[in-house]
């Protein structure tokens, strides 16, 4: 049994760990900025998986200047009016500045799918649009980097009853999120198709296994640097 300095020893080290990779990737996005290289990137996972924590993390070193948190929630009655994509073309970043989507364009793939907000010919037609869309993002430089955050059915429940006992914590769970709980199995197939149609040289998923709080963010963080690394290249 690990003894409580043992525990808390590795708690420091993970954060040491993690603010090291934070800045590094601060680093590297500001050599992409002056290269005029934008860095686009979608995290994706089940409810309570860790997407906003990345997200944090990600950027929490980053220069306020050049990059932005998106976050996507369900569509205004004045993004309807426009074709479904629009709402994330219009979030793209400019040259040499990151985007990181909490949440993405593959909502309409996931929860637009099991949920049935739009129709069964238009989700399936969204593969082909969202590879293009990709596919044009990448063709005109774009470094485009995207994890699927991948939280156990167990672990979900844990943290589903953590938020829901802790006062500070209850407005992060609805009765939305409990529905969704319910329909996981809907939401693992329409996961696996994602991976599928989806999964592309240019445009490649991460699975990143979640049920580890510091240990998912690590493994975005050294990720995204890799990409970078790979894009210096000559």
């Amino acid at each position: 049994m690990k003894t409580n300095e043992k525990i808390l020893s590795e708690q420091t080290d993970d954060k040491i760990e993690i603010e090291k990779l934070s800045r590094t990737l601060a680093e590297k996005a500001s050599l992409l900025n002056k290269r005029g290289i934008s860095l686009v990137i979608a995290l994706e996972g089940l409810d309570a998986s860790g997407k906003s924590g990345c997200a944090k993390r990600i950027t929490e070193f980053m220069d306020k200047e050049y990059f932005k948190v998106v976050h996507i929630s369900a569509p205004t009655d004045e993004e309807k009016k426009y074709p479904w994509l629009w709402r994330f073309w219009k979030e793209t970043p400019r040259i040499g500045n990151t985007a990181v989507f909490d949440r993405s364009w593959y909502g309409r793939v996931l929860v637009e799918r099991v949920e049935k907000l739009c129709s069964e010919e238009e989700w399936k037609r969204a593969y082909g649009e969202i590879n293009k869309f990709e596919q044009y993002l990448t063709d005109n430089g774009v470094l485009l980097v995207k994890f699927w955050l991948d939280i156990s059915d167990e672990e979900q429940l844990k943290r589903f009853r953590d938020r829901a006992s802790d006062p500070k914590k209850a407005h992060k769970i609805t009765d939305e999120d409990w529905r969704n709980r319910s329909r996981r199995s809907e939401y693992e197939k329409a996961v696996l198709d994602m991976f599928r149609f989806c999964d592309k040289e240019t445009a490649r998923w991460y699975v990143v296994p979640a049920n580890q709080k510091k240990t998912a963010p690590k493994t975005v963080l050294k990720t995204i640097i890799n990409e970078i690394e790979k894009r210096e290249l000559p």
